[in-house]
This record gives structure tokens, sequence and C-alpha cells, in this order.
């Protein structure tokens, strides 16, 4: 029996929890205008909240994070999402929406980075690593699923403020998460570190943006994560104004793309313990582009100019688009897991950071891209344009195999 089985199962149950928690923003958005009759531009300020507080707090367990430990630092943060999960029904204010928010995004980056830290150290081999990244992330598409359905369950009356009884919930999650890692045991001697200053730490970071290996990794998540978060916070809106249906349907099918995901991560995991990463890795790219473009097509004859309200009209191409997921979602955590084994343990912590960093700067980059050739240009020529990132992401990808065979790496 693997030892280490009680302690990958409390990593999964914390990141089930804050795929729940984090990944409920744009629905939160929605039920505040109403429930505390706030605008658009007030109610809008939630995800950033949620994320400067992601990279505020991933930048600073990267300098702590090897000091104070992996399991502390994910009992510190499960601890404090459960008392605010409990505490936010009580008092029911717009504030308290958005102290959660902050407190959602501190906490899990806090817990990023101790989790990425923390695979390096149940893992045996460069192959476990790279399977167990993809299960925990297809694990976390899961977790956005069920909070899909936890909400749109608890949010049938929303003026009666049964929705916000949905943290109480989050938080029976969170405390289950936190006894459980609680009473697991996790070696974390590999990455011990002396009492000499922190600014070592920082430093560390700096430096390893230097090594070719990191810069052209850098940009891999870089696009490969601007590609993800364009596709997913626009594929609604593309649903909507593109194929015509109403705004439930819109949403509803919208939730496809994180179901696909789980479940090309999932897959992943265990086809990658098999067939080499950058096969497996360049052939999704080009599934995905294939999708994109068969889409794009079946998109310009499925426009509907009427509201499409009831689920036998619904075009093929709204099932079929989002299967992109299976494709695009592999990638990510299995470069995260390559770079992490090309580092010593004590280096992991850093490294996450900086990888938490620059996705929260390719996801926000390339909703902000889409975003703005949707409105100029159209939804289908907006899509048509991800084509370029990823030919550029395959480009990347080759030279980020040639560079981890040479390891050019940072020395213990």
């Amino acid at each position: 029996m693997d030892k280490n089985l009680r302690i990958k199962f409390s990593i999964f149950a914390t990141y089930f929890l804050f795929a729940i928690l984090l990944n409920s923003t744009g629905v939160v958005i929605l039920l505040v205008q109403s429930f505390f009759d706030v605008s658009e531009t007030a109610a809008s300020v939630l995800d950033p909240y949620k994320d400067l507080s992601i990279a505020f707090s991933s930048f600073i367990a990267g300098i702590f994070l090897t000091r104070i430990g992996y399991k502390k630092s994910i009992l510190f943060s499960l601890g404090l999402a459960t008392i605010a999960c409990f505490i936010v029904p009580s008092i029911s204010t717009f504030w308290s929406i958005k102290l959660i928010c902050a407190i959602g995004g501190l906490t899990f980056g806090i817990t990023k980075v101790a989790v990425f830290g923390s695979i390096g150290l149940v893992t045996n081999n460069s192959k476990e690593h790279l399977s167990l990244m993809n299960y925990i992330e297809g694990f976390f598409m899961v977790g956005i699923l069920c909070g899909y359905f936890l909400y749109s369950y608890m949010s049938v009356d929303v003026m009666s403020g049964q929705w916000l009884k949905t943290y109480y919930a989050i938080g029976t999650i969170s405390l289950l998460a936190f006894l459980s890692l609680l009473f697991s045991e996790l070696d974390e001697s590999q990455i011990q570190v002396d009492s000499e200053s922190d600014s070592n730490d920082f430093k560390l970071m700096l430096k390893l943006v230097i090594y070719p290996t990191i810069l052209v990794f850098v940009l891999c998540a870089f696009l490969n994560v601007l590609i993800e978060q364009s596709t997913m916070n626009w594929l609604p809106t593309f649903n909507k104004k593109i194929l015509g249906l109403s705004e439930p349907l819109a949403i509803v099918l919208g939730s496809i793309l994180s179901g696909s995901m789980a479940v090309g991560r999932l897959l992943a995991g265990y086809v990658l313990k098999r067939i080499e990463w950058s096969k497996v890795l360049v052939g999704c790219i080009i599934g995905a582009m294939a999708i994109l473009i068969i889409s794009m097509q079946l998109s310009k004859n499925s426009a509907s100019l009427s509201e499409i309200t009831n689920f036998s009209d619904i075009p093929f191409v709204a099932f079929f688009f989002p299967m992109i997921g299976i494709f695009l979602s592999p990638v990510y955590p299995a470069i995260n897991s390559i770079i992490l084994n090309s580092l010593p343990k004590n280096k992991h912590a850093a490294m996450a950071s900086l990888i938490v960093i620059f996705s929260a700067i390719g996801g926000s980059l390339g909703s902000i891209i889409t975003g703005s050739l949707f409105e100029h240009f159209g939804g289908i020529n907006a899509f048509y344009c991800s084509i370029v990132p990823m030919v550029l992401l395959i480009i990347t990808l080759m030279s980020f195999k040639r560079l981890i065979a040479k390891n050019q790496t940072i020395s213990e």
C-alpha cells in the first residue's frame, strides 16, 4: 500500500475545496447584484479581490514557505478558509463577500505553492510526479463542476439569502480537509533549510528566471493559460451572442468545458505514465486546433437570429466546441511537473511561486485580449486568433524539451 496515500488524499480534498471556493466568483458576482442591490461595476471588484490576493500570497509563499513547512502552511490556509466560510453567512454584507474573496485568494496562493512543492515529496520519480500533477489538477476541475451544482441548488430564491448558506457547506468541506491533513504525515526533511536571511529565498526566485529552461517554461505556461482562460471566460458569451442560446443555456453549456478539462487531465494522468510527454502534449495541441477550426466552421452555419430556449434546439457545435478542454487541459499540469522535477526539491516552492504569478498574468491577458477581439472582430474571428498562441506553444514546447534534455537548470 502507498505510504503516502493519506497525504495524497488530503491534497485532493484541499484542491477540491478551493476549486469550489475560488471558481464560484462568477456566480457570486451575479447573486450579489440582486441580493445587496449593487451595480455591475461594484460587483466586478470581487474578482480582483481574489486574483490580486493570489498573486500577492504566492509571491510571499515563495520566500517563506520552505522555512514554515508545506503542511503547516496548508493547515493555516484551511483553518483561515474554514473560519471565514462559517462567519460570512451570519454577517451577510457585501464587504463580507469581498473579504471571503480576498481570503480565498490569499489562502489558495499559499496552498498552491505548498501543494506543488509537496508533490515532489510524495512521488518517487518523474513519471509519478507527472501523473499525480494531472490527477490533482483534474480533480480541481471536478470541484469546479460540483460548485456549479451546489450554488445552483442553493440559489433558487436569491432574495431569501439561502445562497449564503452555501458557505457553510464549503466551510464543512474545508474543516474535513483540515482534519484529514492534520492526521497525515508529510516528510519534509528534503526541503529543510537553515536560518539564513529570508532574502536568500527572494534572491533564489530572481535567479531562477535567468536560466534558459525557466524562461522557456514561463513562456509555455503563459501561452497555455492564455489559451485556456480566454476559452473558459468567453465561451458562455460565445454561446449567447454567436449561437443564440438563452443566458441560462449559455451558462450551463459553458460548464461542459470544465467537465471536459477534468476528463482530459484525468486521462493524461494515465497516458503520461506510458507515453513520452512531448508527444502527448504536442498531439493535444494539434487536437485542440482541429476542434477549434471545425467548431468555428460549424458556428458560421449554426448562428441563430432568434434566442434558443429549448434544449432540443441547441446546435451540435455548442456541445462539440467545449470538448477542446480534453486536449488543452493536460498541458499546464504536465509542464509544471516537468520543470519542478528538473529542480532540487528545496527550490520547488520558489518555482511554484513563479508558476502561479506568471499563470495569473497569462490568464488575465488572455481574457482581456479575447474580449477586445470579440468586441471588434466578432466571436468566431476572436477564437480563430487562438490558433496563433497554439502554434507558438508547440514551438516553445519543442524548445523546452531540448533544454530539459540538456539539463540547463540550477545546481545544488
